[in-house]
């Protein structure tokens, strides 16, 4: 991931890793919260909220993990890239074979593009869910990925994260202290495991994009409250959501409910814009920051962010450090005169 500035931090798209160019943006000291022990009326937003919080809690510590209280997670098998269907439209990076990076300028959605938005976003909810139903122990992740792949080319549509920049597989699947960017593989889920699943559609020319953490077997307390905090701040910030809000309010939101319960807050992945393109201004960050500008009705986006990520060789993989638990929730809204409308939800 490279070094990170004191006064401006590498910022990094929710999904990208380190593929993207790099951007700065002046967000004062950083500071790791640590947990105990250690134009119309008709011109509208659809926008993906999303917050990743991460645990450090007493106990759950690399000496904890030797002791086999959790296994460390370690990298299983990857099969073949499934194949898509010739009639089912792609998008454009597919045949670039690069990460586009993130397209300048936000973007602006008439009445046809919100409906597409809409589509795309409950395609994207309907798939999660079914994702959801999967989980259970000794459950591969691989076998996660096949399911989300049929159901999304069954309905027409491509599963964004398939080739995008290289990533080999349809949805990622980011286990225990996996922060986001989990490759699908041969490991088996564990009793006592905790998965995000974070699902991206594109449908009709546009991207929907959603995620949630789930249960796996008996899960402990800790786990338990980690997961249940992490969907309250995507709750809250998505509570304060609408035209003329200060994008920074976003990031104050998620990090005052995380500090009540001494979790940290990832900072080296932020938000993007999100809709017929699947990176787009504006940079988001999800913790407590200075960048200025106001949310806009018409603009897409997401919202996301381990003090001290590691990157798998893979190049995607994302892992907390020291080994602490990561949690994960989603959202794509509309932002409408009246306030958020979730489009990824069921």
């Amino acid at each position: 991931m490279g070094s990170i500035l004191p006064l401006q931090p590498r910022l990094l798209s929710s999904f990208l890793g380190d593929r993207l160019p790099l951007c700065t943006i002046p967000l004062g000291h950083l500071i790791s919260a640590k947990s105990k022990g250690t134009k119309h009326a008709s011109v509208q937003s659809s926008r993906t909220l999303c917050n990743l919080a991460d645990l450090i809690f007493n106990g759950r510590n690399s000496e904890k993990l030797a002791n086999n209280e959790r296994k460390s997670l370690q990298p299983g098998k990857i099969s073949p890239c499934l194949l898509v269907p010739d009639n089912i439209q792609k998008p454009p990076y597919i045949m670039s074979h690069q990460s586009p990076g993130i397209a300048s300028g936000p973007e602006i959605h008439d009445e046809d593009g919100i409906e597409c938005m809409r589509a795309s976003g409950r395609l994207a909810a309907q798939v999660l869910q079914y994702a959801g139903t999967l989980v259970k122990p000794g459950l591969t992740t691989d076998a996660i990925d096949k399911a989300v792949h049929q159901m999304i080319i069954d309905n027409g549509a491509y599963p964004s994260p398939l080739g995008y920049g290289g990533f080999p597989k349809s949805v990622c699947t980011s286990v225990n202290e996996c922060i986001c960017h989990g490759i699908p593989d041969s490991r088996e889920l564990d009793d006592g495991d905790i998965i995000n699943i974070d699902v991206t559609v594109y449908l009709n020319g546009y991207h929907g994009d959603t995620s949630a953490t789930f249960l796996c077997g008996s899960v402990d307390d800790k786990a338990k409250e980690l997961v249940q905090v992490t969907r309250e701040c995507l709750d809250k910030a998505i509570s304060i959501c609408a035209p003329g809000v200060e994008y920074n309010r976003i990031g104050k939101e998620i990090n005052d409910h995380a500090d009540k319960f001494k979790f940290g807050v990832i900072r080296q992945f932020v938000g993007h814009g999100v809709g017929r393109v699947f990176h787009a201004d504006p940079v988001i960050p999800h913790f407590r920051n200075y960048q200025r500008g106001r949310m806009v009705l018409g603009q897409t986006f997401t919202i996301v962010g381990s003090t001290k990520p590691v990157i798998w060789s893979d190049d995607w993989t994302a892992v907390t450090e020291d080994g602490s638990l990561s949690a994960q929730f989603e959202h794509t809204l509309l932002i409408t005169e009246n306030g958020a409308e979730i489009l990824t939800k069921c």
